[in-house]
This record gives C-alpha cells, structure tokens and sequence, in this order.
C-alpha cells in the first residue's frame, strides 16, 4: 500500500456506521479495550466538546481504513480551566494497520488542533507508540489524569511548546466519556 493513497478528510455524518464497524473491528483483540469505543464516540460526537474539524477519516478509495477523534477537554490548574484536547480514539482496520495510517491520522489531527488554536493534546495510550509522536508523560508537567492506571500510559503532547508545564493541574473529563 502507498501510504500517499490515503485521503484524510472530515468526518460527514453518514460515516458514522462504517466508523463505528471499523472501531470494533480495530479494538477486537486489543486486550487493555472494554471493547465499547464505539459507543464513546457516538456519545462524544454528541457532546459539547466535540469539534467537527477534529473528527477525521482515513480512506483508501472509497474504503474507510483509519479514524481519529480529538475532543475538548479541560485541565483544572491553579490559573483556571485550560482547554485542551483528548485523542480517543485511534482506530485503524486490522488488514490495514502498521501500514503509517495511524501516523498519518495523529499528525493531520495535530495539524487541524494548532490550526484551531490548541496547544496540548492528551492521550490515555500505548507508552510505545505515542512517544514517537513528540507525546511525552503528562506527570512530568505535573498533568494528573483522573484514572488509576500506570503514569507511563498518560502522555501529553505540546502543539506549542512549553506550554505543556503551564498547563500542570487536574484533567477533568466530560461526562460523555463515562456514561454506558
């Protein structure tokens, strides 16, 4: 596969089928997955802080192959909230997957993300793969995430840089990323 077929677009609404089938499909054997990143999604695109821009499909012809979603969130700091943005998910499909899809869907959702005005991003993620995005451990700026999992799976990465340490604080997630 030529990893310049891929076209990046926006997500329309009438992909959210074939969005959701691919989330499955990507997530099926992912051992740390509860399995319903599907049902996230639909709530995040329905929620406050979800932003068309950010929500993109990866295609292959007319195959949808990959997906991401960046969605606001905030940071509770001692200057105030901080908006700021959650990658959930990243899916490609199993047949298509180390093939630069994924790579090719975080660096364009990066690029819409500073070209909006956002200066972080935070991911909840593999300790292996996002660090070769620039995504780094977000206890390091003192970035607390509301979750008991292990620091090394907690990362954030500066569209701006240094500002990541200003940003020190509390993330706080909407309620759309909990609900079942």
């Amino acid at each position: 596969m030529d990893i310049n077929s891929i076209s990046i677009k926006q997500q329309e609404p009438h992909d959210l089928p074939a969005i959701c089938r691919l989330i499955e499909e990507a997530f099926a054997t992912v051992q740390e997955s509860d399995h319903r990143e599907q049902f996230l999604v639909k709530r995040l695109l329905s929620s406050p802080g979800f932003i068309p821009e950010l929500s993109l499909t990866a295609w292959i012809g007319s195959e949808l192959v990959g997906y991401i979603l960046l969605t606001e969130i905030e940071i509770l700091s001692k200057a105030g909230s901080i908006p700021t943005l959650s990658l959930a998910p990243l899916a490609v499909r199993p047949d298509f997957q180390r093939q630069g899809i994924g790579a090719a869907l975080i660096e364009e959702a990066h690029k819409r993300a500073a070209e909006l005005n956002y200066e972080t991003v935070l991911v909840l993620g593999h300790k292996d793969y996002y660090p070769q995005f620039g995504y780094r451990r977000a206890e390091d700026f003192g970035i607390i995430f509301p979750f008991e999992v292990p620091q090394e799976f907690c990362m954030v990465k500066e569209l701006t840089p240094g500002v990541a340490s200003l940003a020190a604080g509390q993330v706080k997630y909407p309620k759309a990323f909990f609900k079942y």
